[in-house]
């Protein structure tokens, strides 16, 4: 006998929660990027991305949400999110720093749980990302 909350396994309320989790993080983040704050373009300016990494990456963060929030698209937003906060990793590994302005590291932890977020959303949704690289790639060899 499975435990179940709301009709959803503890597995199901666990994807809903790390999907719901990560989108409030990325949305969180959007204000500091689209208005241009002091720490997201001194970020985007050592990275010699700013301003166009700055809005792109915010762009890509938005949309990665709100796919994350609808459960038939979850998968893509969580390959979105989890590609996103890659690059926002390896950019505080490789070049930025953990810390950040006196940040205590907080990006960065934030990034970490937004990758661990995606990362179980997809692992929960292995059977569409199968299925649907199975069709993609049936599609490109059949040509």
């Amino acid at each position: 006998m499975s435990r179940t909350l709301f009709g959803l396994s503890i597995l199901q309320l666990g994807e809903w929660v790390a999907a719901l989790i990560a989108a409030a993080i990325m949305l969180q983040t959007l204000f500091f990027k689209f208005s241009a704050a002091e720490e997201s373009v001194y970020i985007f300016s050592t990275l010699g991305a700013e301003p166009w990494g700055r809005i792109g990456s915010g762009v890509v963060e938005l949309v990665a949400s709100l796919l994350l929030v609808y459960p038939r698209t979850r998968w893509i937003g969580a390959f979105l999110g989890l590609g996103t906060m890659l690059g926002a990793i390896l950019a505080h590994v490789i070049i930025l720093g953990i810390v950040v302005q006196d940040d205590g590291g907080q990006l960065f932890l934030y990034a970490l749980l937004v990758f661990a977020c995606c990362a179980y959303c997809l692992f929960m949704e292995k059977e569409v990302v199968f299925s649907k690289g199975k069709q993609v790639w049936n599609s490109l060899v059949a040509k």
